[in-house]
């Protein structure tokens, strides 16, 4: 189970999602949070966002992400919309977000957002196989959006947000004719340009989403019944109620929209703009009626980021350490042998448990033997020709969250003297380490490169390892088939580990018959051999 904390950034409100994603792509909401920050005022006059915006932006953001991780909620997306991404300062404000809070701001496009959008109304109702029009009433843009239930058919992002228009035209209120009539005619020319160019004919329903659409409704529902709206999704309003309400906008003062049952005083310089343009779209589309959707581009954020990361969380669920997680994911990035390198590690840690009373190393220096046998092999997808440098090479310069720094070092060092040249001074990633740390990772390159001959021919001939330590170190191997070509790499490079420890190598064969491994049957044979191989002199 995977903690993901989404948080928006909106021209209006700032808001955070906190959703327990499970590996089958579901997800739960297990709380949200919201602060009407009102970052876009003057933003669209100005095209700046002002300092005081600024800092109630980044005080409202590190104080939710203190939050998230306060609750386990350790990954963490952000996205902000129009009035960041209209700002000309909008880059000092990203710097000053990450500064503050360690997490990267996603400035996302008006194509983007209305995409999200989509995605959270989507996880909402059932949209049907007939095209639905979804319009997302923000602070700095609209969103018209055509729809059904299997995917996005059109989109745009029109300048028409509730901030913008009341910085625009409705400074006073109540406002001026004059200023009433050139916002409309703004939203009209706006939106009959966009529907052209959707060229839809009809809608099996209108579906309107944001914080001002919840608010209308709110509105309507309280005048409707008296009662306070029990749930905001998948209420409907009508035309009728919208113009009812729009009209007692336009020709009330601050002091009277405040006593406006239900409306939400924050919105009070807002919500006309916002329900002039719902009321104008459900004219310019011929519906008398909307439904109100309480999901929006926050939940399409948390949607995405499931869909794109299904495997990613499968593996969570499948390897719940952390650190072997990240090394599996490197590796099947990397299109690794899997079956190979899961079998030489497992000889690798054999060979380290039975010989520990030689090398004295504990389990830490066990757990970096096995992660560097899992990636020893990542260098084939750059070239198999020298892919233990290559190897190298990717282990460094990957994101393996968990490490130090020192760690992805020395496990990146065993895998790249895994085969060919001995660990020395003339080698950079060598010089690196400190002269503890060699002994160390020369142990542990030792072990590793017997293992990797003993699966020379990636059909886990040899299955098993049997250590007897004396004078000489004899191994004897549990064969499954012919191993020939194992015994003679392994004993090859055996060359480190006698050079390390000061002790031969021996190998010895017991063959088991009518063993399979991966599916093969194992040669036949009419006897069981035993077979001593020693290093040459």
């Amino acid at each position: 189970m995977s903690k993901i904390a989404v948080i928006d950034i909106g021209t209006n409100s700032i808001h955070m999602v906190l959703a327990e994603v499970e590996p089958d792509g579901s997800y739960k909401i297990l709380d949200r949070f919201k602060d009407m920050t009102r970052l876009g005022d003057g933003t669209f006059r100005q095209r700046r966002l002002s300092a005081e915006s600024r800092a109630r932006g980044v005080e409202v953001l590190k104080n939710l992400t203190t939050l998230a991780r306060n609750k386990g909620f350790d990954r963490i997306l952000m996205a902000a919309t129009s009035a960041v991404r209209e700002a000309r300062n909008s880059g000092q404000f990203v710097e000053e977000v990450s500064k503050s809070t360690g997490v990267r701001v996603k400035v996302v496009t008006g194509q983007e957002e209305a995409r999200l959008i989509y995605l959270g109304v989507r996880q909402s109702m059932d949209l049907t196989h007939r095209p639905t029009l979804l319009v997302d009433v923000g602070g700095g843009s609209v969103e018209l959006i055509v729809g059904n239930r299997d995917r996005l058919l059109h989109a745009v992002s029109l300048k028409l947000g509730a901030i913008r228009l009341k910085d625009l035209f409705l400074i006073k209120a109540p406002p001026t004719k004059a200023k009433l009539r050139a916002m409309h005619e703004v939203i009209d020319k706006e939106l009959h340009a966009a529907f052209e160019r959707f060229r839809q004919t009809e809608y099996a329903r209108v579906v309107i989403s944001s914080g001002m659409a919840a608010n209308l409704a709110e509105i309507i529902y309280l005048e409707r019944t008296g009662s306070p709206i029990p749930q905001i999704n998948l209420s409907t309003i009508t035309l009728k109620e919208i113009r009812a309400v729009e009209q007692r906008l336009v020709t009330s003062d601050v002091e009277t929209r405040i006593g406006l049952p239900g409306l939400d005083p924050r919105r009070v310089d807002t919500l006309l703009a916002a329900t002039s343009v719902i009321r104008q779209c459900l004219e310019a589309v011929g519906h008398k009626e909307v439904t109100i959707s309480d999901r929006a581009m926050r939940e399409g954020l948390v949607y995405d980021f499931i869909q794109k990361n299904r495997e990613r969380l499968q593996i969570e669920k499948a390897i719940p350490n952390i650190r072997l997680r990240n090394v599996v994911t490197l590796a099947r990035r990397c299109h690794y042998p899997e079956t190979h390198s899961r079998h030489v590690a497992k000889l690798a840690l054999s060979l380290f448990d039975q010989t520990q009373p030689l090398h004295g190393m504990d389990e830490q220096e066990r757990e970096w033997l096995d992660y560097a046998a899992l990636l020893h092999d990542v260098g084939y997808a750059i070239n198999p020709r020298q892919h233990h440098k290559h190897s190298y090479y990717l282990i460094t310069n990957s994101d393996l969250a968990g490490f130090t720094a020192e760690e992805i070092e020395m496990i990146a060092n065993v895998a790249r003297f895994h085969r060919r040249a001995l660990p020395g001074i003339r080698h950079l990633s060598y010089k690196v380490l400190s002269p503890a740390r060699r002994k160390v990772m020369e142990k542990l390159s030792a072990i590793l490169r017997i293992a990797d001959g003993l699966d020379r021919s990636h059909f886990s001939i040899i299955h098993d390892v049997y250590v007897t330590l004396g004078k000489t170190v004899n191994v004897e191997l549990k064969a499954l088939a012919d191993s020939e070509l194992e015994i003679w790499t392994a004993q090859s490079r055996a060359d480190l580990f006698q050079k390390i420890f000061g002790r031969e190598v021996t190998f010895t064969v017991q063959m088991e018959p009518g063993l399979s491994t991966n599916g093969r049957a194992a040669h036949d044979h009419a006897d069981n051999a035993t077979v001593t191989v020693s290093p040459a002199s």
